[in-house]
């Protein structure tokens, strides 16, 4: 396996996967929109996005937004996706990507990697619980939709 950080050059393969991704979570699939979102991205270098590949195949990626704790006065990762193409579940990708996270983290100076995800999204949380990640009792917040 290999993991590298993407750049332009892995934009299609990657919008592809990040496409998955969204209907996943039940969006509808829309590969030009996907490919505009990752380009601006990269493009102006809002996040960074780690992409897996085995034997040449894209396997998965993650992408990290950069923020602050306001209490703690420090950068940190939010890691917002995390997405490995069914073919290659269970084949130590997940883990694998956020180690890489965990590692890019400790580089860049920041004091904590946070995520959420789905409540039913069982496996990604046992995924998570596995390497470390402490599952949050006292903060319970929703959203509010101001436009679409």
């Amino acid at each position: 396996m290999n993991i590298h950080r993407a750049t332009l050059d892995d934009l299609s393969p990657l919008a592809h996967l990040f496409d998955l991704y969204r209907i996943f979570y039940k969006q509808t699939s829309d590969l030009a929109a996907a490919e505009a979102f990752i380009h601006e991205r990269l493009s102006l270098n809002e996040s960074v996005i780690f992409v897996a590949k085995i034997d040449g195949e894209y396997a998965g990626f993650t992408q990290l937004y950069p923020s602050f704790t306001s209490v703690g006065m420090k950068r940190i990762w939010l890691l917002n996706d995390l997405y490995i193409h069914k073919d290659f579940r269970k084949k130590g990708v997940g883990e694998a990507l956020i180690r890489h996270t965990f590692d890019y983290a400790r580089k860049t100076g920041r004091v904590r990697v946070i995520l959420e995800t789905g409540s039913d999204n069982i496996q990604a949380q046992a995924l998570y619980e596995k390497i470390g990640f402490e599952r949050s009792t006292s903060i319970n917040y929703g959203y509010k939709i101001i436009s679409k």
